[in-house]
């Protein structure tokens, strides 16, 4: 079943779970309210590495019941983190989420190989996002780890992305590979990198989805622009997935959807063994919440 909104996305990963979900630096109070929350709703369990002192005062000031949750006292930030990753290796703990650290810090232990959680693919963002008025969800990639991202690592953000719609019952995800014009341009190197990412998607370097670009933003997603620009295809106008040129580009669309069309968004990291939970120091512990339900769904494997 193709999951089409955040109230299926939240009763899959209720269905698929409980799993344990490790906090690093877990002495935040929107990341603590958004695990209770999902506690409280029966999505996961969680393990908080970070400060405890400060952990408790946080939990007390904001009346969080952390009862049930294990602590694991570790002060220092990194070193959080590194221990949070460590629970996720040794399967003690299913996917770990960014509490009060630095992204950085975060993926620089996820990517430590003493950790082991490193793969063959590159980590890379996935954002999903719940638009009103549309009739299922969009996905976004990447608005939060590779800055300005070659050829080589779009390849990597666009199966990444196919990946993640995948397990979100996308049979065959229409991805739209983002440029501002449609014409391919040698002096829009975004252009040129969009037409090498659909014919290598043709030639099966790329594969579980349709990929093609360059598309602008309003061919990607309205079958109305793209009928009146007359841009043909099976991804013009029904574009499951968003690619965007780099991460400038990509963050400046997530934050528009979010505040102008009044979105929800859930977002993981995903390119290691297990998902990481990468939420914006800005998200409501709503939108938090979410996040975890995207990675306790990615921790598990989809039926067959």
């Amino acid at each position: 079943m193709q999951i089409r909104n955040f109230a299926q996305l939240r009763e899959q990963a209720k269905e698929a779970g409980p799993r344990t979900v490790v906090i690093a630096a877990a002495q935040d109070h929107e990341a603590l309210l958004a695990a209770s929350d999902a506690e409280r709703r029966g999505l996961a369990n969680f393990i908080l590495v970070g400060d405890q002192a400060a952990i408790e005062e946080v939990a007390a000031s904001y009346e969080v019941d952390i009862s049930s949750m294990a602590i694991f006292d570790e002060p220092d930030r990194q070193l959080a983190a590194h221990k949070a990753m460590e629970l996720v290796s040794e399967e003690k703990a299913h996917c770990a989420m960014k509490g009060k650290i630095f992204t950085a810090d975060f993926l620089k232990a996820a990517l430590n190989p003493a950790v082991g959680l490193r793969t063959a693919k590159l980590l890379t963002h996935v954002a999903v996002f719940d638009i009103p008025g549309f009739d299922k969800l969009i996905l976004l990639s990447d608005a939060g780890v590779l800055v300005a991202p070659t050829l080589e690592q779009k390849v990597h953000i666009v199966q990444n992305a196919i990946d993640v719609a995948s397990r979100l019952g996308v049979e065959t995800p229409r991805v739209a590979v983002l440029a501002a014009a449609e014409m391919v341009n040698p002096k829009i190197p975004s252009t040129m990198d969009a037409a090498s990412l659909s014919k290598m998607a043709d030639r099966g370097q790329i594969y579980g989805g349709v990929v093609d670009g360059p598309l602008a933003l309003d061919n990607a997603i309205s079958v109305e622009a793209a009928r009146i620009k007359g841009i043909q295809g099976q991804v013009a106008g029904r574009a499951d997935i968003l690619i965007a040129p780099d991460l400038e580009a990509g963050n400046a669309l997530a934050k528009a959807i979010i505040y102008f069309a009044h979105s929800d968004m859930a977002g993981v990291v995903v390119g290691a063994r297990m998902p990481l939970i990468l939420p914006s120091r800005a998200d409501t512990h709503e939108a938090k919440m979410m996040s975890i339900v995207l990675g306790v769904l990615m921790s598990t494997k989809r039926p067959v």
